[in-house]
């Protein structure tokens, strides 16, 4: 930075030093993350853009990049090795998966000063692509200024543009033509490191402070609650852990393949006790002396209505109970559905058909349906479909919560036949299952004469207790809108009736 600028350079950053109504203009990485280096973001983007290969290689590529350093070389070398032949019109990463990890190594001193100002205007090394999405959801900036990767023919080269683009909403337009003194900059914690093109005529620049004393950002805290997240990998990718992941894989892959055969092809008492010894814990918890499955021929079938974290909700649910289940689904592949030990049906989000369907199930015995419809990784509920409780006032709610370290068991735009056996690749993936309390007589629709939506809302709430998640009214089409960009429908002609008519 020129010191003929006039630039005057302050060395921390207080929020009670400038009016909230000036501009801000800051360094994203070195006034919001807690860590220096970018590797775990791209390694993130080469594994769930571009696969096992793509992330070894960026990852064998680490000493070179550590050497050159990540502020220029090295960061075009991650650059070029994650987005090389990547199609730009699918890539969501940015908006789906990054997130998660950038709010997790958000500095809750260094949010506190960004956030001091209400029009906010953030420069970025990272391709425009991997940041824009969370800056302007998470944090409301009006502006991000970072660079643009150059593609051919809707596939990423790899290679950066030659200069940063300033892209702002329509109501900022105009306003960064000319900095003034209602205009202030935050660089990083040293004077060296800051964007000396994005500061020069600035009248005033703050230093923010020293990252290594940062605290971690409570998650009370966030600008809004972290809801919907995709992607495989459920932990940064740092280099070391990185390490751990590659040397494991070998034998989760021997692992993950031993848990889904004599899980599937065992009775359950047989092989709950051989996926115990192979790591997987299941933890039960249920009313005391309370029956939880009818025996008796004269009494009607148990509906058990879950939430939904893994398509293998339902297969717990039987393990636990010792006891065959039926189980209807949403969007079930045909491998899954073959392979299943318990018996599926596939709705076809026709009401009426649907509700025909899960009559005759409970008819023939008892059932297991997970009305959110959609899985959730976070301690939330999502909006709960009313349909079930048109079926029978023998509602048993079940809550389902799941532990994994290494992978994630669900999947918005990936392969999702694979979805348990990434759950089996976890070294020790937990489950925890809680039956509650049927739901009384008085709180059903037969007996009680509440209304569907009214019983459906009860039994979200009473689930929400037991795991001390939050309720929401967020649906399957918000979710796959944010995650996938589409609404999550399969039906191509008719779309989604019942996710619509709900």
């Amino acid at each position: 930075m020129d010191p003929s600028n006039k630039v005057k350079v302050v060395s921390l950053f207080h929020k009670t030093t400038e009016p909230a109504n000036k501009t801000l203009v800051f360094e994203f990485e070195g006034t919001l993350l807690r860590s220096s280096s970018l590797f775990p973001y791209f390694m993130l983007v080469a594994f769930e853009a571009g696969g096992i290969l793509r992330s070894l290689i960026l990852f064998l590529s680490y000493p070179l990049v550590w050497l050159v350093g990540e502020d220029q070389l090295g960061l075009e070398i991650m650059v070029f090795l994650c987005f090389f032949g990547i199609r730009k019109d699918t890539f969501r990463i940015g908006s789906s998966i990054l997130p998660k990890f950038f709010l997790e190594d958000v500095g809750w001193e260094g949010f506190e000063d960004v956030m001091c100002c209400e029009k906010k205007v953030a420069s970025s090394k990272l391709p425009r692509v991997m940041v824009e999405g969370f800056l302007k959801d998470y944090l409301s900036v009006e502006g991000v200024v970072a660079r643009e990767l150059k593609t051919f023919n809707g596939y990423f080269l790899g290679l950066f543009e030659e200069k940063k683009v300033n892209k702002i909403t329509p109501s900022y337009e105009g306003k960064t033509k000319a900095c003034n003194d209602n205009t202030i900059g935050i660089g990083g914690s040293h004077f060296e490191h800051i964007d000396k093109e994005l500061f020069p005529h600035f009248k005033k620049v703050y230093l923010s402070k020293e990252r290594k004393n940062w605290h971690v950002l409570p998650r009370e805290k966030y600008p809004k609650p972290l809801i919907f997240h995709d992607g495989r990998l459920a932990f940064r990718p740092t280099p070391t852990s990185s390490l751990a992941l590659f040397m494991w894989l070998p034998f989760a892959l021997f692992l993950a393949i031993f848990r889904f055969i004599f899980g599937t092809s065992l009775p359950f008492n047989v092989s709950a006790p051989i996926l115990a010894f192979s790591g997987t814990r299941t933890t039960l918890s249920k009313p005391f002396n309370v029956s939880l499955v009818h025996n008796k021929e004269d009494q009607k079938s148990m509906l058990y209505v879950c939430n939904h974290r893994t398509l293998l909700d339902p297969l717990y649910i039987a393990y636990v109970l010792n006891k065959p289940l039926s189980a209807v689904t949403y969007s079930l592949s045909k491998f899954n559905e073959l392979v299943s030990p318990i018996k599926t049906i596939r709705l076809t989000r026709d009401r009426e058909k649907d509700r025909e369907a899960m009559v005759k199930l409970l008819k023939l015995g008892n059932l297991v349906i997970c009305p959110e419809g959609t899985t959730c990784r976070e301690p939330y509920l999502l909006r709960f479909s009313p349909l079930f409780a048109e079926l029978t006032d023998d509602i048993v709610p079940v809550a389902v919560d799941v532990k994994v370290t290494m992978f994630y068991g669900t999947t918005a735009s990936g392969h999702k036949w694979l979805d348990p056996f990434f759950h089996f690749l976890n070294p020790n993936p937990t489950y925890f299952i809680k039956f509650l309390e049927r739901v009384p007589e008085s709180e059903t629709c037969m007996g009680g004469g509440k209304s569907r939506i009214e019983v459906a809302n009860f039994v979200q709430n009473e689930i929400g207790k037991g795991l001390g998640f939050a309720c929401t009214s967020f649906t399957r089409k918000d979710k796959y809108l944010v995650l996938a960009g589409n609404e999550g429908v399969y039906d191509k002609k008719h779309g989604s009736p019942y996710l619509k008519g709900e």
